[in-house]
């Protein structure tokens, strides 16, 4: 049995879920999320608790038992809590700005880029080096978050470029190694 896929998941008080067959729909107070997960599952709410359970040990069920569960988690958390990835600017001269909704990253190109927010997602700039991608859905959070880090990737000579907070850049010597 699946260590994960067995484990309930406590609905918080103010999160409603709704099972309709093989969608779930969870609405909370930041929002509304649904999905539709494999049928081979059964998804049901027991008190203030879902339980995801596999018919067999099939390597289908068994494959789908633990991410089913996962996902239900995350949309269950994102709704009630959200999601928040911060991401900092570390090089002379990058800095970030809002304009808008949308996000200015001056990164030491010729110009400045705009990343405009999908939707759902939320940008916070406390500091100019500094960014805060929020939102409830823990995959776009992540994914909007990716492809900010990927206009400037941390380079390991320098360690300059995007990076996510508390990450670390293994750095390299360089030329002054060789001799």
């Amino acid at each position: 049995m699946s260590r994960i896929g067995k484990q309930p998941i406590p609905v918080p008080a103010g999160v409603e879920v709704t099972i309709d067959g093989t969608k779930v729909a969870v609405k909370g107070p930041k929002g509304e999320l649904a999905q539709e997960f494999a049928s081979i599952l059964t998804i049901r709410q027991e008190g203030t608790d879902l339980l995801v359970e596999r018919p067999d040990d099939s390597r289908e069920a068994r494959a789908m038992h633990g991410l089913t569960r996962a996902l239900l988690a995350n949309m269950v958390i994102g709704v009630s809590e959200g999601y928040a990835k911060k991401l900092e600017l570390v090089g002379v001269g990058y800095r970030a700005a809002l304009k808008g909704d949308a996000l200015e990253l001056l990164l030491g190109y010729s110009h400045p880029i705009t990343v405009e927010p999908k939707a759902g997602i939320t940008f916070t700039v406390p500091v100019q080096t500094q960014i805060i991608v929020s939102g409830i859905d823990k995959q776009l959070v992540g994914q909007t978050a990716a492809e900010i880090r990927k206009w400037r990737e941390p380079e390991p000579y320098k360690g300059k470029g995007i990076r996510y907070e508390g990450e670390h850049i293994r750095r390299k010597l360089g030329k002054a190694a060789s001799k």
